[in-house]
């Protein structure tokens, strides 16, 4: 059996998330959807949260799993047994980083592979950082991610434009 690990904060997943991971379950005998817990990033929604909506956006793919983790992600793939690290490529300046991080993977777990996948071009422009700015401009990101994350996002926008007030007193 081959496990494959798909990591990332999916803050929020998208459908070249999607994409990525319902391909990678053609290939594989398992995809396991990691949901990383600390980025070094700001984060829209938490853990449990982002966990909870990728497990709902898998629920009709036996072949994925969702967990959340934390830590280095080949001390994860280890620990889960998965032999290979997915990666999703959009657009070239990805090519940059996720070689870097190949590298590196490699350098710390030779026996672990990584394969990247090439996203359908009609998700080339989507990403967790575009989906959110548009969102928390009011703007339609329906066609960007799946209805409950839609929902979900909305919800949350509301949650966080009530509490934050911009310079000069404007409301968001």
């Amino acid at each position: 059996m081959v496990r494959a690990l798909f990591p990332g904060t999916f803050d929020p997943i998208h459908y070249g998330h999607v994409d990525i991971a319902s391909r990678a379950s053609r290939l594989f005998d398992e995809v396991v959807v990691a949901v990383y817990d600390r980025p070094l990033k700001s984060l829209l929604f938490p853990p449990e949260e982002r966990i909870a909506l990728v497990t709902e956006t898998f629920k009709d793919n036996s072949k994925v799993r969702v967990v959340g983790y934390s830590g280095m992600t080949v001390e994860f793939c280890r620990k889960i047994g998965a032999q290979v690290i997915v990666r999703g490529m959009r657009v070239f300046s990805d090519f940059e980083y996720e070689f870097r991080m190949a590298l590196a993977n490699h350098r710390l777990a030779p026996d672990i592979e990584s394969v990247a996948f090439i996203t359908d071009e009609e998700h080339t422009f989507i990403s967790s950082t575009t989906v959110r700015e548009i969102a928390s401009l009011a703007g339609d990101v329906s066609s960007m991610v799946p209805p409950h994350v839609n929902a979900a996002l909305k919800n949350r926008l509301k949650d966080v434009g009530d509490q934050q007030v911009r310079p000069f007193g404007i409301k968001v």
